[in-house]
């Protein structure tokens, strides 16, 4: 299993939010111990030279294979945290984006890679189950009230 450490600066990423009702779509992200931690809403880094809107067209392309729709203004989130021990830093632009019709109709479960490699997992997962007791939290922290908010 490849470990994964944040940045050690500032990062800028786009993130999409891709819904199914109440069920957000998002990636797993989990510990070096191979533990589920929580899971992230599907996106990356904006690169130099690329609006956030492009970058997050741009990774569901890569990650997925499909092209999304961007619906409304970003929503953006300052997101201080600490995975595994190193402090982690970044800007977020998040957009609400629709797939083309009938993209992963009838999947739960998207298995894709990262540019890295690593293979990942996503799906579609209730809002209101995320952050509870045995359940997976949502990251970045405070996502999930700010979208209950908005909802």
């Amino acid at each position: 299993m490849k470990t994964w450490r944040p940045a050690s600066g500032i990062r800028f990423k786009a993130l999409g939010l891709h819904w199914r009702g109440n069920r957000l779509l998002a990636s797993e992200v989990y510990e070096d111990s191979g533990r589920l931690k929580g899971v992230r809403p599907l996106g990356g880094t904006v690169e130099f030279g690329e609006t956030a809107q492009t970058a997050v067209i741009r990774e569901f392309q890569e990650e997925l294979g499909i092209t999304v729709k961007i619906v409304g203004s970003p929503t953006f989130i300052e997101n201080i945290y600490v995975h595994e021990g190193s402090l982690g830093h970044e800007m977020l632009a998040i957009f609400d984006v629709t797939f083309p019709l009938e993209a992963f109709a009838g999947q739960t479960r998207i298995a894709f890679r990262e540019d890295s490699g690593v293979e990942c997992f996503a799906e579609w997962f209730a809002l209101e189950e995320l952050d509870g007791p045995g359940q997976p939290k949502l990251y970045p922290t405070g996502l999930k009230a700010l979208l209950k908010s908005k909802r």
